[in-house]
């Protein structure tokens, strides 16, 4: 488990929701590498807190997918198979296919609002492709795809969606993938932000599908020339 000095730090007394918010940043950025265990009594002394708000944070997170509960042994960071990554990438296109054509039903405004929030993370991505920063990459490209399920104003697709982010970051920073296509990444996003500006339904939704394949075919490809198993 990790040591106190790389634990994250909470002010004041920390709830469930506070601790479970700052753990799954922690496992997302590799603090806690996939296939490890969390002991809760031990976090809870790290955080200077009781089991208690420890408990129901990891009980969260066990429910969103992000750690695994397995009887008599404990809790574990979720190992990501290749199946893990065409699931969570399908069940991805599935709500942004659909999230896009509820923004797209809401009117111009909707969208018009939509796409400056989108523009604004992409000069940032522009910013971090420059100095190669994959942890921010990672961030922003979640961002990107996140404002734009948020546009829609579903509160569910939205809810769904934060844990589907959640566990494709995992799966590009636990892989410690530099973005192979790292030249085309802000020109791929550029265009799903033209097409919705534009009111393109049919080319956006193309435009998602094809992402998200090759999406699918990056990670897959960085594990195989890894040697990661199946």
């Amino acid at each position: 488990m990790a040591a106190p000095e790389e634990l994250f730090v909470l002010e004041g007394r920390p709830t469930a929701q506070l601790i479970a918010d700052q753990l799954r940043e922690q496992i997302i950025q590799g603090t806690f590498r996939p296939g490890e265990q969390i002991n809760e009594s031990v976090l809870a002394t790290q955080l200077r807190t009781s089991r208690g708000p420890v408990r129901e944070a990891l009980q969260r997170l066990c429910q969103e997918g992000i750690l695994i509960s397995r009887r008599n042994r404990g809790v574990f960071v979720l190992e990501l198979a290749t199946a893990d990554i065409k699931e969570i990438y399908a069940v991805r296109e599935t709500v942004e296919l659909a999230a896009a054509d509820a923004l797209l039903n809401e009117g111009r405004a909707r969208v018009r609002a939509t796409c400056e929030a989108l523009k604004a993370v992409l000069r940032d991505m522009a910013k971090q492709v420059a100095v190669s920063d994959w942890q921010a990459l990672a961030r922003l490209d979640m961002d990107f795809h996140s404002t734009l399920v948020a546009g829609a104003g579903n509160t569910r697709l939205i809810r769904i969606y934060n844990t589907l982010a959640a566990e494709s970051r995992m799966c590009i920073l636990s892989l410690e993938v530099s973005y192979p296509r790292i030249d085309v990444l802000v020109q791929e996003h550029q265009n799903i932000l033209d097409l919705l500006e534009e009111g393109d339904r049919e080319g956006l939704h193309k435009a998602i599908k094809r992402h998200m394949e090759k999406g699918v075919e990056d990670l897959i490809a960085t594990r195989q020339e890894a040697g990661n198993k199946p």
